[in-house]
């Protein structure tokens, strides 16, 4: 995996039950999910998988921060499967998005753009989880910047329960009319199973060179 990048400086807090020097993690993976849990009880069990899978298998987790909806359960799952959870989180955003002080690291940074920059310079590999717009727009800068060739990291889209099917159909709509490639798609992974997509996702992040996010 590629090399710790230097981070941008920002106020952290450690709570008492992480002190002392964390183990590396084996991989890290940044998850982008929505701060409300949604109308279906999969898209909860997802977020539940997920932070299990992270946890249980050595890893650590990357997310916004936040302890309401999906953010919360896969962040809590995470801890309770015996992860580390790095959340990064705006000042602006500490109250309105309820910051998680359960953290194994909790940052809280100036600006929207610095919290995405870390938040991709810590990982290994991203997935969204069914969100809102916030999740809209942080996957498809994940996934831009690696089209760019400003990192080389495995971009993953977790579809449970069908959420994703219809922007899967658009963006199959966007090569047909020509406006994307065949090749833009190959840089995204999809899939319905958490297990397997996050195992495809830390498999293909051993293969990823140093990123470019300096240059962003």
């Amino acid at each position: 995996m590629s090399a710790a990048p230097s981070y941008p400086q920002a106020s952290s807090h450690r709570s008492a039950q992480h002190e002392g020097t964390p183990v590396s993690p084996a991989f890290s993976i940044c998850v982008y999910c929505g701060s409300r849990a949604g109308s279906r009880t999969e898209f909860s069990a997802a977020a539940t998988a997920v932070g299990s899978w992270i946890g249980s298998h050595g890893g650590q987790l990357v997310y916004g921060g936040g302890r309401s909806g999906l953010m919360g359960i896969v962040a809590h799952a995470t801890l309770q499967a015996g992860g580390q959870v790095v959340g990064i989180i705006p000042k602006a955003l500490v109250e309105k998005e309820l910051a998680d002080h359960d953290c194994t690291e909790l940052h809280i940074v100036d600006t929207m753009h610095e919290r995405k920059r870390m938040m991709a310079e810590r990982a290994d590999a991203f997935l969204a989880l069914p969100g809102g717009i916030g999740t809209f727009e942080e996957f498809f800068e994940a996934w831009t910047w690696r089209q760019l060739g400003y990192h080389d990291k495995p971009v993953g889209l977790l579809n449970i329960a069908g959420y994703y099917d219809k922007l899967l159909e658009f963006l199959r709509a966007s090569v047909e009319q020509q406006f994307m490639g065949d090749w833009q798609m190959t840089l995204m992974r999809e899939g319905a199973e958490p297990a397997a997509l996050l195992r495809e996702l830390v498999e293909s992040a051993g293969l990823s060179p140093q990123p470019r996010l300096d240059a962003i």
